[in-house]
C-alpha cells in the first residue's frame, strides 16, 4: 500500500523529527549559536534536504534570546510566471499549525472570565452543534479538546480540503453536517481531531460574538503586526461566508506542487476555510518568527501583550501526564530533541505543504519550517533537531546497542496495531484500517521494529524492556508501549493510541485472501479454455460451474477497480477532494455480488461433489475457489468493505 502513504503524513500529525548525522559543536544552552555558523549549517541541511527529496520551496525562521536570527526562502513559490521564495512576503499554508492560534484565541477567552475549560463545549455553542452526551453518556469538556481527548473518530477524505471555492462552507455549516461519530468516553484516550479543534473555535467565536477569522485577527494577528498572516482565504466574496483574503495577500501565496518524477506540476488552492481554526492560516516566516517570540515572551512582543501569565503557564502543562515526549500542553505537543532537550510546538499537513514550528525554552529558541512539495515531509521534520543536534547536544555512541533481553520478550511485543486516529466505519474506514496500522517485530539480537507504510524504523530498549520504554535508533525519538501483565497493549504515540489487534485486522492475511481468490478465479478460467468442449458434466455441475465463472469474473473485475484506485492514489489528492472514489465505490459493490453469488456455490457444494461425470481434480478444484471466495468475503465483512452506499 505505499500509494497511500502520504495519506498518512496529510493530517497524519504524527512526523517525529530525524537528526542529521553531523559533528557536535555542544554548545551551553545559555550560549546562543553564532548566526554565520547557524546561518552556512541551514542552509547545508535545508539545500541537501531540498535536492534529495526534490522540494520545490521552503520558508525557514529561526529565533533566540528575543531576537530573530535567521530567515531565508529558498527555491520557488510559482511557475507561470516563476516566484522565488521570500522569507518576508510568500505566503505558506500552514496546516495544523493554525491549532495553536486556536487554542491561544480559547484560552484568552478563559483569561477574561468568558469560558471554562472544564465545562462542556456545549455551553458554549448554539443548539445545532451541541455534541451532548449520546451513546457515549458523557459531555465533551473545553479541556478534552486541548488534548485531542473528545472520543471522535477521524474522517479525512471528502471533508477536510475543498478544491472548488465553491464547495466552501461556513464554519458552523461544516460542523453540523460532517459530525464525526463519538466512538469512545472524553478524556481517556489522545486520538487527533480536526473536528474537535474547530468545534473549540466554533466556541471561542460564539463567547466573543464575532466570527472565528475576526477573533483570530483581533486576539493575535493584528496585536502581533502580523501582516502577511491569516485564516482567510483567496475566493470570491460571498453571503454567509468570511471575507476573503485579500488581492494583495493573494498575490504573495506560494502554489502547491506535486514531484512528477520528472520535474514539479502546480496545484490548485486547497480550500480548508470551512474548518478554518484547524487549519486555514497562511503565513510567512517573518510573520511568524514574531509570533515564536511572543510565545518565548510569555505571551508579549514589542509592548503587544497577546495573554497573560494563566496562559502561559497552560503552555507549560500536561492536560494530561503522559511520558515525556507524547504530552499535549493545551493544544501544544512536546517535542523530543537530541541531548534529551524537550521543545514543544505542533506541524501541519495539507495536501502539499509541510510545516513545523518547534519552541524550545531551554535555548530561548524557536524554529519554523514550511515546504511547498507533497514530498516535504522529511524536511519540514528535520531541521530544528538537527540545530539542536549539531550545536548543542554531546557527542554520544550513536547508534545506541540493542538489549539481548528484548529478543527473548517477542510474544509480549510483536503483532499488529492499529491507530485509534481513522474512520470507524464505512469505504473511509476500509482505506483506513490498511494505512493506519503498523507492524511490530523483534529481531534476534534485541531491536524492535515497526513497518508501516512510511518504511521501517528500528527501536532499541531505553532501560528495562519490561517497561515498554524505547527510542529510535536514527533519532532517539520515543516509543511507548502501554504494558498490561507484561505485555504490549498498545503504543503511545502524541496524536493516538495505536491499539494492538489480532490477526483478523491486519492487511496480510486479507491481501493474502485476496490474491487467494484472483488467482483460483483466473484458474478456472484458463481451465475453462483448455479444457475439451466434450468434458462431461452433470446437470447441476453444469450449473454450477456457470455459476462459479460468474462469480469469479466479478473478483477479477473488483480487483481491477481497485487496480484503478491504486493508481489514481498516486496523487493522493484525487483521493482526498473526490471521496467517495468511483474506483472504490465499484469495488466495494463487485464485491458483494460476488459475496451473494458465492452464497449460491456454496448451495450447490454437496450436488457438485456427488455427481459422477467431474474429475476429483475439477471437483476440488470447485470447493477450493468457493471455499477462498467464502474466506475473502468474511475479511471483506469484518472490514467494513461490502457497503458500496457507506462511503
Amino acid at each position: 500500500m505505499r500509494v497511500f502513504k502520504h495519506l498518512l503524513a496529510v493530517l497524519a500529525l504524527l512526523v517525529g523529527g530525524q537528526a542529521l548525522a553531523q559533528p557536535t559543536i555542544q554548545l551551553a544552552h545559555e550560549q546562543a549559536v553564532p548566526p554565520a555558523e547557524l546561518a552556512a549549517f541551514v542552509d547545508g541541511v535545508a539545500e541537501t534536504a531540498m535536492a534529495r527529496d526534490h522540494v520545490a520551496g521552503v520558508t525557514i525562521s529561526i529565533v533566540q534570546n528575543g531576537q530573530i536570527v535567521f530567515k531565508r526562502g529558498y527555491g520557488i513559490a510559482g511557475l507561470n510566471p516563476r516566484r522565488s521564495v521570500d522569507a518576508d512576503s510568500t505566503l505558506f499554508r500552514l496546516g495544523s499549525i493554525s491549532k495553536t492560534f486556536t487554542w491561544i484565541t480559547l484560552l484568552k477567552q478563559v483569561e477574561m472570565g468568558r469560558m471554562d475549560l472544564a465545562s462542556p463545549v456545549d455551553t458554549y455553542l448554539p443548539l445545532g452543534l451541541h455534541t451532548g452526551k449520546g451513546k457515549i453518556g458523557a459531555q465533551i469538556r473545553l479541556i478534552d479538546l486541548m488534548d485531542h481527548s473528545p472520543g471522535f473518530e477521524d474522517k479525512i477524505f471528502g471533508t477536510i480540503f475543498e478544491q472548488e471555492p465553491a464547495k466552501v462552507r461556513a464554519l458552523d455549516q461544516y460542523l453540523m453536517q460532517a459530525r464525526p461519530a463519538r466512538v469512545r468516553a472524553p478524556g481517556l484516550v489522545t486520538s487527533y481531531s480536526n473536528y474537535g479543534a474547530a468545534l473549540a473555535g466554533s466556541a471561542a467565536a460564539h463567547t466573543a460574538g464575532m466570527e472565528f477569522e475576526s477573533l483570530a485577527e483581533d486576539t493575535i494577528i493584528n496585536p502581533l503586526k502580523m501582516t502577511h498572516t491569516t485564516f482567510r482565504e483567496p475566493r470570491p466574496a460571498h453571503v454567509g461566508l468570511p471575507a476573503p483574503m485579500s488581492a494583495a495577500l493573494a498575490a504573495d501565496v506560494s502554489a502547491g506542487f506535486q514531484w512528477t518524477g520528472t520535474g514539479y506540476k502546480a496545484r490548485g488552492y486547497e480550500y480548508i476555510g470551512q474548518i478554518a481554526p484547524a487549519g486555514a492560516v497562511s503565513s510567512t516566516a517573518a510573520d511568524m518568527a514574531r509570533y515564536m517570540l511572543m510565545i518565548l515572551g510569555g505571551g508579549t512582543l514589542e509592548g503587544a501583550q497577546i495573554y497573560g501569565p494563566q496562559t502561559a503557564l497552560a503552555l507549560k502543562t500536561p492536560v494530561r501526564p503522559m511520558p515525556p515526549g507524547l504530552n499535549w500542553r493545551h493544544g501544544f505537543y512536546e517535542q523530543p530533541l537530541p541531548g534529551g532537550i524537550m521543545g514543544f510546538g505542533h506541524n501541519g499537513g495539507t495536501v502539499s505543504f509541510f510545516s513545523n514550528m518547534t519552541l524550545i525554552p531551554d535555548l530561548n529558541m524557536g524554529v519554523f519550517v514550511s515546504t511547498n512539495t507533497d514530498t516535504g515531509g522529511r524536511l519540514q521534520a528535520a531541521i530544528a533537531p538537527a540545530i539542536v543536534g549539531h550545536f548543542y547536544a554531546p557527542e554520544q555512541p550513536f547508534p545506541p546497542k540493542a538489549d539481548p533481553r528484548v529478543a527473548t520478550m517477542a510474544d509480549a511485543f510483536s503483532g499488529h496495531y492499529l491507530s485509534t486516529r481513522r474512520a470507524r466505519g464505512g469505504l473511509e474506514g476500509f482505506v483506513h484500517r490498511l494505512v493506519f496500522g503498523a507492524d511490530v517485530a523483534v529481531t534476534p539480537d534485541g531491536h524492535l521494529v515497526i513497518s508501516d507504510p512510511q518504511g521501517a524504523r528500528a527501536y532499541v530498549s531505553e532501560g528495562d524492556p519490561r517497561l515498554g520504554r524505547f527510542i529510535a535508533t536514527d533519532s532517539r525519538n520515543p516509543l511507548v508501549f502501554e504494558m498490561k501483565d507484561g505485555r504490549a497493549t498498545g503504543i503511545l504515540a502524541g496524536g493516538a493510541t495505536l491499539e494492538r489487534t489480532g490477526p483478523f485486522d491486519a492487511p496480510g492475511p486479507l491481501l493474502f485472501a485476496a490474491l487467494a481468490t484472483v488467482i483460483a478465479s483466473i484458474t478456472g478460467f484458463v481451465g475453462l479454455a483448455f479444457r475439451p468442449r466434450t468434458a462431461p458434466s452433470g446437470p447441476r455441475q453444469a450449473w454450477a460451474s456457470r455459476i462459479q465463472l460468474v462469480q469469479s469474473a466479478v473478483w477479477i473485475m473488483a480487483t481491477l477497480a481497485m487496480g484503478v484506485l491504486m493508481a489514481t492514489a498516486t496523487d493522493q489528492s484525487k483521493v482526498i477532494y473526490n471521496w467517495p472514489n468511483p474506483a472504490i465505490v465499484t469495488a466495494s459493490a463487485l464485491s458483494l455480488i460476488a459475496g451473494l453469488i458465492t452464497l449460491a456455490t456454496l448451495f450447490l457444494l454437496p450436488s457438485v461433489w456427488r455427481e459422477v461425470p467431474w474429475s476429483k481434480v475439477r471437483k476440488v478444484g470447485f470447493i477450493a475457489t468457493a471455499l477462498f471466495s467464502v474466506i475473502l468475503i468474511g475479511f471483506l465483512l469484518h472490514w467494513g468493505f461490502l457497503a458500496p452506499w457507506n462511503p
